[in-house]
């Protein structure tokens, strides 16, 4: 079966997903973003940045340079309160300000101030800082938030091991610092080692649990170090806020079909986004292996397809390439199957073949209760279909079936009934959104024969329409499919010698008739269809010629 083969191949592709899922952890988001702004360097002199760094300990200028720049940090200052401040960077842990400021090495500043003025406006910026008193919560924060920067410089030179002891140091300082428990995440990621990323990105979640990047980035972390049902929440609760952020709808999907939610996962995976080749074909193997299973062969087969094309030498191609295989074979299994014949032959004993009536005191009834009724006989069912059209989603069929009953005893022979009936159907298989669906519509007449005369013809249009609803789970009961039914049938009826024909007396009698009936039907599946349970209902109106036969009428269907 190709549901098989689909998750034989599933389980071989998971070690695939581990190079993967270390090159897509943690992604830059405004309130992370990094602390150093680029400034230009002046045409008359180099630019510098000025670190005045509140300490527990004491206040004090670093005279470190990064590429010709100072940077001047406070926690009391404000953007624009002296010339040659150019830009204000602001933190979003306690609104601290770093900001630029520009010193020329002789002449004049790019703004036209003096450098004498530009090194005692730094002079008051030291004095500013040393007011606050040392080991103040202020001060704390300051001490976290140089170390972030120096950790994020380390970080973006790639070394990551210096970076991590910084951010480490700033966590400890600053236990509230988001943004150095995200860096501190993005280190451990980088070196390969999601699973120290899960503590930081928790004390992350903690700190701001309604957050979808802190909220997605710890479901990543889970889904890197495989705690699928740690994941599954986490990127689910993003999932339904941002269903196209980068990769989650791979994420997502991927979960869903390891929990055989085949339609959820179809639907996720159809929404994913990626810039990565890797990401973007695992996605269209497994939307195929979903297709696959929810039995859509032709779309399961084109998306494996697109997987191949995607990375031709990737393994997941080889995988697909053998999964893609085994569904067009079973497409040719069923193919060459276009006629199907049914031969059946049996026996019976009918104790009133001719349906006497019971005893009573009328006299007509009297005389029908003498006719020869008792009878063993024999009967044959034989019935033809045919795919004349088979191509995608649509299928026509022709059909035709015969029945005959044989009386044995020769003074039932009367009743002996023989019944032929031509049709042809026609389907249309699809899917709304991620529900599949069959669309049907057949035409069929019969004519039916009573002792070899004439007896009733019938024409008839069925319009079913299949739908499988999502699957959901229950407690105690577990996994639980669907599958609906809606039904229209419409039959018009013609009775041959009837009474009523060529007697007015008779009219109330008359059989024929139009019948309309209306009816939808919902099957209940349970453990991969071991168990399923139906429930019912259909309206039936009979609008015959002699109001004796004419009724309105509902019925209740329960089966299993």
């Amino acid at each position: 079966m190709p549901s098989l083969t689909c998750s034989r191949e599933a389980s071989r592709c998971s070690r695939e997903l581990a190079s993967v899922y270390r090159r897509f952890s943690l992604d830059h988001t405004p309130w992370n973003h990094p602390v150093q702004e680029r400034v230009k360097t002046n045409t008359h002199g180099s630019t510098h940045i000025l670190q005045i760094v509140y300490s527990s300990h004491f206040a004090a200028m670093l005279t470190r340079k990064t590429g010709g720049q100072w940077r001047i940090v406070g926690g009391s200052l404000r953007a624009g309160q002296a010339a040659g401040m150019h830009e204000k960077l602001r933190s979003p842990e306690r609104g601290t300000n770093s900001m630029i400021c520009t010193t020329q090495q002789r002449g004049r500043t790019s703004n036209g101030t003096h450098p004498q003025f530009s090194f005692l406006l730094m002079m008051i910026l030291i004095l500013m800082a040393m007011a606050v008193p040392p080991g103040s919560v202020q001060a704390q924060e300051a001490d976290a938030e140089v170390l972030v920067a120096e950790g994020i410089l380390a970080y973006e030179a790639k070394r990551y091991d210096e970076a991590a002891a910084l951010f480490s140091r700033a966590v400890a300082t600053d236990p509230r610092n988001a943004r150095a428990f995200y860096y501190l995440a993005l280190c451990h990621l980088a070196r390969g080692q999601a699973e120290l990323a899960i503590a930081p990105l928790t004390a992350l979640h903690t700190l701001r649990p309604t957050d979808p990047e802190a909220t997605y980035q710890l479901g990543v972390a889970h889904f890197a170090t495989k705690h699928y049902d740690k994941a599954a929440p986490l990127l689910e609760d993003v999932f339904r806020l941002e269903p196209d952020r980068e990769n989650l709808g791979f994420y997502v999907g991927f979960l869903r079909y390891r929990q055989k939610n085949y339609n959820g996962a179809e639907a996720a995976l159809s929404v994913s986004r990626s810039a990565d080749q890797d990401i973007r074909q695992l996605t269209m193997f497994y939307r195929g292996l979903a297709l696959g299973i929810l039995g859509l062969s032709d779309q399961a087969q084109a998306e494996l397809a697109s997987a191949q094309r995607m990375q031709p030498t990737s393994p997941i191609t080889g995988a697909s390439v053998r999964i893609q295989e085994a569904l067009t074979a079973t497409t040719r299994v069923t193919d060459p199957q276009r006629l199907r014949m049914q031969l059946a032959v049996g026996g019976y004993y009918d104790d009133n073949v001719a349906v006497n009536p019971r005893k009573s005191s009328d006299q007509v009834a009297e005389l029908l209760r003498s006719r020869n009724t008792q009878s063993p006989g024999f009967v044959t069912s034989a019935r033809g279909d045919y795919a004349w059209y088979r191509k995608g989603p649509i299928e026509s069929t022709v059909t035709y079936s015969y029945y005959q009953t044989v009386n044995t005893d020769s003074g039932a022979g009367s009743f002996n009934i023989q019944d032929h009936l031509g049709g042809l159907s026609g389907v249309y298989r699809g899917t709304v959104g991620t529900m599949p669906y069959e669309i049907g519509g057949q035409y069929s007449y019969d004519y039916m024969l009573l002792g070899l005369k004439g007896f009733l013809s019938r024409h008839t249009v069925t319009l079913p329409a299949t739908f499988v609803p999502p699957a959901i789970t229950l407690p105690a009961l577990g996994r639980m499919d669907n599958l609906t039914t809606l039904l229209y049938r419409f039959q018009r009826k013609s009775f041959f010698t009837e009474p009523g024909n060529s007697d007015i007396r008779f009219a109330p009698e008359s059989r024929d008739a139009f019948n309309n009936m209306i009816g939808v039907l919902h099957a209940f599946r349970f453990r991969q269809d071991t168990i399923i349970v139906s429930v019912g209902y259909q309206h039936d109106t009979e609008a015959a010629s002699g109001s004796s036969f004419a009724y309105s009428g509902n019925r209740l269907q329960l089966g299993g």
